[in-house]
């Protein structure tokens, strides 16, 4: 059973290492290239969602994570870097980053977006050094026919999660845990 655990987090934490080197499309190609993909992955969101568009009209600040990448083999991890724009403009860069351990196989893909609607949850986000997505998180999710529904309750909430392009092996997508890091590109 020993050997099973060391090789699981030997196994995991290379996966780890692998995604945030070079597992994220992204890599070191500075913020010309994230600035662009943030501009596809907002724009793939108001064209696919229209029933979005009172989150982009209230939001007090987007933040656009374009790509993560996700993996496990009991122990996982997950690394995506994106940028956060007030009135469509960047202000910052950050890095999403989530290690897991549990019964997990698999990889996937996703792209989110972290509607920020009151200007106090922006600025804890902005003035925390690392911030975590917690479990409590509301989620505005693609329902029957792929529509984007919002629904009244979270409008109301503080911070709104948009999980949006997933493909791959693992099933669902959930962003608690996620920690949130700024960084230079």
């Amino acid at each position: 059973m020993k050997q099973l655990s060391r090789r699981s987090v030997i196994l995991g934490t290379g996966a780890t290492a692998a995604l945030a080197a070079c597992g994220n499309p992204i890599g070191g190609q500075g913020a010309d290239v994230l600035d662009a993909r943030v501009d596809a992955a907002r724009d793939y969101l108001r064209n696919t969602y229209p029933s979005l568009g009172e989150l982009f009209q209230n939001a007090r600040g987007i933040l656009y994570i374009p790509v993560v990448t996700e993996a496990g083999l009991f122990v996982g991890g997950s690394y995506g870097r994106g940028a956060l724009r007030i009135d469509d403009i960047t202000v910052d860069y950050y890095s999403a980053t989530r290690a897991s351990v549990g019964l997990q196989v698999g990889a996937q893909q996703y792209a989110h977006a972290l509607f920020f609607m009151t200007e106090q949850a922006l600025q804890d986000f902005r003035m925390s050094e690392g911030w975590a997505a917690s479990a409590d998180l509301r989620y505005a999710t693609p329902t029957q026919g792929g529509a984007m529904g919002a629904e009244t309750t979270t409008q109301f909430a503080p911070v709104i999660a948009v999980v949006f392009g997933q493909s791959g092996m693992l099933a669902g997508a959930s962003l608690a845990g996620v920690l949130y890091s700024r960084i230079i590109p």
